[in-house]
């Protein structure tokens, strides 16, 4: 019988340091060990097809490390698409400056990085998941952050119920 509480008592042991491992100071909801080191499917972007001018006269001059043709320009792309002058949106320092300038138009908080991170910070530390999750490195992201989740189909029949006209949205359910 000594050597069951022997081994029940190493196996308890081994439990408690595997749980001391974690940093109590910066617990991890996303542990990065589980992610997939695939690659990242936002870094590729599509491209234009390419084109053969009339006359190959007509091809600009090579550029190298500047901007191709046929390369995404997705802020131009928008200004063409809203009706604006895209160089004027591709100018240095002007692209964000309006859209910036107008959500700060009520103020704004410089160290407001701090307090978020902060913030989360502590709402992490609150919601660390359980021992055994912790032990097996359970990501718990989810579990801690469920709460907040907006539920998309709930906030769309409180602003049809409203009246609002929500064209993007998926039609009613007709009976």
């Amino acid at each position: 019988m000594a050597v069951r509480q022997v081994i029940f008592a190493a196996m308890g042991v081994a439990t408690l340091t595997l749980g001391a491992c974690s940093d109590p100071e910066n617990p991890v909801l996303m542990h990065a060990a589980a992610q997939e080191r695939g690659p990242d499917e936002f870094g590729i972007l599509p491209t234009r097809p390419l084109e053969m001018p009339p006359s190959l006269r007509e091809l600009p001059p090579p550029n190298p490390g500047g901007v191709n043709r046929v390369d995404p320009q997705p802020v131009a792309d928008i200004a063409r698409a809203l009706g604006g002058n895209p160089a004027l949106a591709m100018a240095p320092g002007t692209a964000d400056g309006g859209i910036v300038n107008y959500a700060s138009r009520l103020g704004r908080d410089a160290g407001i990085r701090e307090q978020l991170a902060a913030e989360d910070l502590a709402h992490r530390q609150r919601n660390r998941g359980r021992l055994l999750e912790r032990v097996f490195a359970v990501n718990v992201y989810h579990n801690a952050y469920q709460f907040m989740w907006l539920d998309k189909y709930a906030e769309l029949e409180r602003w049809r119920r409203a009246g609002v006209r929500t064209p993007t949205a998926p039609p009613q359910a007709t009976e």
